[in-house]
C-alpha cells in the first residue's frame, strides 16, 4: 500500500510538471506572437510613412505655385525678383497650394526657369513669357538626362541650356529649339502666371516631356 501511494505521489507530480511546461511554453507562444505582431505593425507603419503623398508624381497642375528644387532654399517660393536678367536659371518643382505638396516624385516634373529681357524672345516666346519670365522641362528630349548647365553655345556667342549628357544645346529664347547635339525636339514648355510677386502654373505642358531613347 505504501509502494501505491509513493508511486501515486510521483504520478501526480510528473502530470503537473507537464502541465506547467505545456502552460509556459503556451505564454511564451502566445507572447512571442504578440511581439512579432507588433513588429509587424511596425514595419507597416514606417512603410506607409515613407511613402509619397498623393500627388507627388502628377503633372504640374493649372494653380501649382513653383518651388526651388535645390540649394538652400530648396522648398521655398519663387518669386519674380529671385530671378536675374539674363541667368542663370532656377530648378523648380510644382507644389499643390491646396495640400502643399510638391510633385518632386517624378523627376519629369523638374522645371528650369529663366528670366530674359524681352527683347530678346522671338515672337512666339515673348507672347507667353510673364515680364520676360519662361519656363521650360529640365528633361533633355534625347536620352532624358536632366539639362543642368547655363553655358556658351558651341555654335554661336550666346548662353543656352546644356545636357552635359551628350551635349544637346537649347536655345530658350526661341522656345527652347535645340541648336547643338543628338536631341531630336526642342524642350516643353510650361506656361506661366505670375501674381503678388509669386510665379504659378497656367497650364499643361506644351510638347513632349521626356526622352525618346534610355540614357
Amino acid at each position: 500500500m505504501a509502494s501505491f501511494d509513493t508511486h501515486s505521489s510521483s504520478s501526480e507530480n510528473a502530470a503537473e510538471s507537464d502541465v506547467d511546461a505545456s502552460t509556459e511554453q503556451t505564454r511564451r507562444s502566445v507572447l512571442l506572437g504578440a511581439l512579432a505582431t507588433t513588429a509587424c505593425l511596425g514595419c507597416s507603419t514606417q512603410a506607409r510613412a515613407g511613402e509619397d503623398p498623393p500627388g507627388s508624381d502628377e503633372r504640374p497642375q493649372k494653380g501649382d505655385l513653383l518651388v526651388f528644387s535645390e540649394g538652400d532654399r530648396e522648398g521655398k517660393l519663387i518669386t519674380a525678383v529671385d530671378l536675374p536678367v539674363g541667368g542663370p536659371p532656377v530648378h523648380a518643382w510644382p507644389k499643390d497650394p491646396t495640400t502643399s505638396v510638391v510633385r518632386s516624385a517624378s523627376r519629369l516634373n523638374e522645371i528650369l526657369i529663366i528670366k530674359l529681357d524681352p527683347a530678346d524672345l522671338d515672337e512666339k516666346t515673348r507672347a507667353r513669357a510673364v515680364d520676360g519670365i519662361i519656363a521650360y522641362s529640365a528633361i533633355c528630349s534625347h536620352a532624358g538626362c536632366p539639362v543642368t548647365a547655363w553655358v556658351k553655345s558651341d555654335v554661336g556667342d550666346k548662353e543656352v541650356f546644356k545636357c552635359m549628357c551628350h551635349n544637346s544645346e537649347f536655345d530658350p529664347r526661341a522656345g527652347a529649339q535645340v541648336v547643338f547635339g543628338p536631341a531630336p525636339r526642342r524642350l516643353a514648355a510650361l506656361p506661366l502666371v505670375l501674381a503678388d510677386g509669386s510665379l504659378s502654373v497656367a497650364g499643361n505642358f506644351m510638347g513632349k516631356v521626356g526622352g525618346t531613347q534610355p540614357g
